[in-house]
């Protein structure tokens, strides 16, 4: 009998991530997650002895527990109302997933349909589809997707991300020929293909399959049916008591593979106990695949930097030959100290790197590395150098926690505690996340190795304070300046204008009148101010906002003269008239005795609030920006017309008898001749 295990069998990138940052959490936290972290018993059983419970309904969290989202990913609403009760999250979402939620949800917004390619019944998919409102159209097979959409519709596609290739290809292919508008991305993790790859190339060439993974698990029941197609003997076992008698038999060649969610010790368990059945005929390393029953080029142990090259590069992680007798693999997450990274634009096939020995398998000939290790050993003696010189350090702040943030910095971390965060209070640290940050290293704690303590603060001081002076010995009335909001108040904006705070009055923001700066502006939007007034003293800078050019008096003086009508709107009715708008910040007043062409008692009985009427200017005073306006003007003017067409038409009628007249006249003469 010989065995031929897949290399790539066994937990993915996502799924390895997520329990070993759930065993660590459970260290110290009291957790639950929303469903079983995966789709293993045996892993979910030994969580459950570490204490992590698991709960179906948000609304049965024990108190005091915090929440640990599942590598399937939740809803939206259900990560919102978690939020919303303030219950703590460990968001353990494979990376993979949290990229199809981002997709979803940009394009929904975006007036797009969406399309899941998966099964409707899985957790994962479900979840996508949370991320849209629950209105995607999931579908397994075209035959789901006929006469859905016309050939206008914008459409998105994404796939479960363990789907196989073969379903998306034709559900892809479906689609592009039904919709014009459409986006296509191919979210099958590349694991999940390699996986299903191997799988299919090892069963074309055994007498017999094992697949290992939980019942459940969608992944393994696909790799299952895979297998199917190409060895008739296939067999989906969950561990060594699962495995068929007819394996007992030493002429049999046999394929092993495993789907993303079963853990390592119980391929180790499945694979031990073929090589129990083996009789001593042969050893296990003897039976592996031909390249690696190769003798080994060099020795490798657990703790070893060794350098090597690199082979190939994906998104869950870089390939490294060594030498040895199988390349050895550094998970992404190992290879640089940034979780937003995309390392295959840090890294290129064919590099020299240096890498630490995480741990060695001699059985499988696995070797997991780690770049980030050797990284943080190398950068020590330059934060050490960077604390004894004051040096500014520049990082990116890849976790925020309770109450400091971490900062990745030249191969190593640094932790900065909130106060040393900002020169300002932040009652949220979330907001630095994946910022690009200056600080410096103001401590050193050597309590289980060497703590590096930064301060963001005292580099925004020290440049403030250069900021300050250079802005103070420039500064002048009058002078314009490019800043940003930093602030609101009920009596205006503060606008940091370059190392200095300025005051933005609430009457300097608009011409027309404001309830609040809100209406204006908000906190981080880029302004244009000037100098109005200052005291280098008192450290005070009073600025302006509105331009000049957009000052409504300046358009009434060039549009208005005494005599023109206007259309305009009453905006404010008070005992001695009405106040009128003809552009907004500039009012016209029409005193009661010119509302009409009557006396009148009360404004309200000839005018309303919001009424749009036709009034006549009669004052200006642009120097008291004052004026004068009148309905009763018009009125008249219209009735002395009025009163001079009668009297005309009446001149008319007259002279048209006195011609009659004449007319009768003459014609009575002409009959006596």
């Amino acid at each position: 009998m010989s065995v031929i295990v897949a290399k790539s069998a066994g937990f993915c990138f996502g799924v390895e991530r997520a329990v070993n940052e759930l065993i660590n959490i459970a260290k110290t936290n009291k957790v639950a997650t929303l469903g079983p972290i995966i789709h293993n018993d045996f892993v979910v059983d030994k969580l459950k002895k570490m204490g992590v419970s698991i709960i179906d309904d948000i609304n049965n969290i024990p108190h005091d527990t915090h929440v640990a989202i599942r590598t399937h990913g939740v809803k939206k609403k259900v990560v919102d109302e978690l939020e919303k009760n303030g219950i703590k999250i460990f968001d353990l979402t494979c990376p993979f997933v949290k990229k199809i939620h981002n997709i979803v949800n940009e394009h929904h917004k975006n007036g797009y349909k969406i399309v899941i390619a998966g099964d409707k019944n899985h957790p994962e998919v479900d979840g996508i589809n949370g991320w849209c409102e629950d209105t995607a159209f999931v579908a397994e097979d075209v035959s789901e997707l006929e006469g859905v959409f016309n050939n206008g519709d914008k459409v998105c596609l994404v796939a479960q991300t363990t789907l196989d290739k073969k379903t998306y290809e034709k559900i892809k292919n479906f689609l592009k020929m039904s919709c014009q508008n459409i986006v296509i991305f191919d979210t099958i993790c590349n694991a999940t293909t390699k996986r299903q790859q191997e799988a299919e190339k090892i069963a074309k060439c055994v007498d017999s399959m094992i697949v290992i993974g939980g019942k459940m698990s969608a992944n393994t029941k696909r790799l299952t049916d895979i297998c199917k197609n190409f060895c008739e003997h296939t067999f989906q076992v969950e561990s060594i008591e699962d495995i068929p008698q007819c394996f007992n038999i030493p002429k049999n060649k046999i394929g092993i593979t495993a789907g993303a969610s079963t853990p390592p010790w119980i391929i180790k368990e499945v694979v031990g106990n073929m090589e129990e059945m083996m009789n001593g005929e042969l050893s296990f390393a003897e039976v592996l695949e031909e390249h690696e029953r190769e003798q080994a080029l060099v020795t490798l142990k657990t703790g070893d930097i060794v350098k090597g090259t690199v082979m190939q590069v994906e998104p869950n992680g870089v390939s490294v030959n060594l030498g040895y007798k199988s390349d050895g693999f550094i998970p992404a997450y190992d290879v640089v100290d940034d979780p937003e990274a995309n390392i295959c634009d840090l890294i290129n096939v064919g590099d020299q790197i240096e890498v630490f020995v995480v741990r060695v398998n001699d059985v499988d000939g696995e070797v997991k590395l780690s770049k980030r290790k050797v990284d943080a050993k190398k950068s020590e003696k330059l934060l050490d150098e960077a604390y004894e010189n004051g040096t500014v350090l520049t990082g990116k702040v890849v976790e925020v926690l309770e109450r400091k943030v971490l900062v990745a910095t030249n191969g190593g971390r640094v932790t900065i505690p909130a106060r040393h965060a900002s020169d300002r209070f932040l009652t949220d640290l979330s907001v630095l996340q994946n910022a690009t940050v200056d600080f410096k290293i103001i401590d050193v704690a050597k309590r289980r190795g060497k703590t590096y303590i930064g301060s963001i603060a005292a580099v925004l001081k020290e440049q403030k304070k250069k900021l300050a002076e250079e802005f103070w010995n420039n500064a002048e009335v009058g002078k314009t300046y490019n800043g940003i909001v930093k602030s609101l108040t009920n009596f205006g904006a503060f606008v940091d204008i370059g190392g200095v705070d300025g005051l933005v009055h609430i009457s300097e923001l608009s011409w027309a009148k404001i309830k609040h700066p809100s209406e204006v502006v908000k906190e981080g939007d880029a302004v244009e101010v000037y100098i109005i007034d200052m005291n280098k003293e008192e450290g005070k800078i009073s600025l302006g906002y509105k331009k000049s050019s957009d000052n409504p008096w300046e358009k009434a003086k060039a549009e208005l003269e005494v005599g023109k009508d206007i259309e305009c709107k009453v905006v404010r009715i008070v005992p001695f008239g009405a106040f009128a708008e003809i552009y907004p910040g500039v009012d016209g007043l029409i005193h009661i005795s010119q509302v009409a062409a009557k006396r009148i008692g009360k404004v309200e009985d000839e005018l309303t609030v919001g009424q749009h009427i036709t009034a006549r200017v009669v004052e200006l005073d642009f120097e008291n920006k004052k004026i004068g306006l009148s309905i009763r003007a018009i009125i008249e003017e219209t009735q002395k017309a009025q009163e001079a067409e009668v009297v005309a038409e009446d001149e008319a009628k007259e002279e048209a008898k006195e011609e009659a007249v004449v007319e009768e006249a003459a014609a009575e003469e002409t009959t006596e001749e």
